[in-house]
């Protein structure tokens, strides 16, 4: 059954990457170099290229929640991370680019990425132990993560910066990560065909998480390049399904202290695979600095106070 759950789990992950490629494009051209208010958001809910998308992210999730039913959280929730390279490799197809193109270095990000994932889910498909989700482990689960996205969204808003996407994207990985805990619990439920047993606090705490995890997630497209939001998620979703899962469910209590310690190591690897990615996605320059200059121009003809950072055309024609 792991061995099913794991294949979901990263088919889930291709409709994820699949469906913020299509909203991020859909947000942009939508905005059309205004902000994402009220007016621009009942556009957007009747956008093909955004419902598209919509229904990629839908299908992804309902892959991920079967996964979660035939195996432990800690297994199932950090596969999420294929989501990351296959948005690179999204983006470099979209934009024209050839092998000679990609960044030495965005592709090593993959291989720590993936790689680490892959030893992360050998060693936890064999050490994790599937536990019950209970009421009092879903009511603690809720009050931690109620507080921890409004203080991200709280501080989202009143942030002007670069930091503002990632702030945004970690408060609905936040929210998501709490929404696989949820679903693990009623999947089990299901299981057992006791559909009369489970809690009415998962199904209402999954329906605010997801509404309030998609408006993050929303204004995260609006604030950065879809690669920086993605990378967001796959680091602090799994992060926050699996502390979860170890801290209230005890996933761990009997994992060895040399798995532990691998796991460990394997995750930070991921991680730094992740963030090394961030840096170095092919929008970067959308939003960012640029790590090289163009190669026909030198650094001598780059116009004073402009050196480090280029402009490229955004979905909606306009440039940043």
């Amino acid at each position: 059954m792991t061995a099913l759950a794991v294949v979901l789990a990263a088919l889930g992950a291709c409709g994820y990457a699949l469906g913020a490629r299509m909203q991020h494009a859909a947000v942009h051209a939508t905005m059309d170099g205004g902000g994402l208010g009220l007016r621009n958001q009942a556009l957007l809910v009747r956008n093909p290229r955004w419902l598209a998308g919509l229904a990629a992210l839908g299908s992804g999730a309902l892959l991920h929640v079967c996964a979660l039913g035939l195996a432990p959280l800690s297994v199932v929730q950090p596969i999420g991370v294929l989501a990351l390279p296959i948005t690179v490799l999204l983006n470099l197809r979209e934009q024209g680019c050839s092998r000679r193109d990609v960044n030495p270095s965005m592709v090593l990000a993959v291989l720590a990425a993936t790689g680490g994932l892959a030893v992360f889910v050998l060693l936890a498909a064999g050490s994790a132990t599937p536990t019950p989700v209970g009421d009092d482990d879903q009511f603690t689960a809720t009050q931690i993560v109620a507080v921890a996205v409004l203080l991200l969204g709280g501080v989202a808003v009143a942030t002007r910066s670069k930091v503002r996407c990632v702030l945004f994207a970690a408060g609905c990985a936040v929210a998501y990560g709490y929404v696989s805990l949820m679903a693990r619990a009623i999947a089990q439920q299901v299981g057992t065909w006791d559909l009369l047993a489970i809690n009415l606090l998962s199904v209402l705490g999954i329906a605010v998480a997801m509404v309030a995890g998609g408006w993050l997630l929303q204004h995260a497209y609006v604030s950065g390049p879809p690669d920086l939001v993605v990378a967001c998620l796959t680091v602090i979703d799994p992060l926050v399904a699996v502390g979860l899962g170890i801290g209230l469910l005890g996933e761990a209590d009997h994992v060895s202290g040399w798995v532990a310690a691998a796991e460990a190591l394997c995750a930070v690897v991921a991680c730094a695979g992740v963030f090394a990615l961030a840096r170095h996605h092919p929008d970067n320059t959308e939003h960012g600095t640029s790590d090289r200059l163009d190669a026909d121009q030198s650094p001598a003809e780059v116009p004073a106070g402009t050196a480090g950072h280029r402009t490229s055309p955004r979905p909606n024609g306009s440039s940043s």
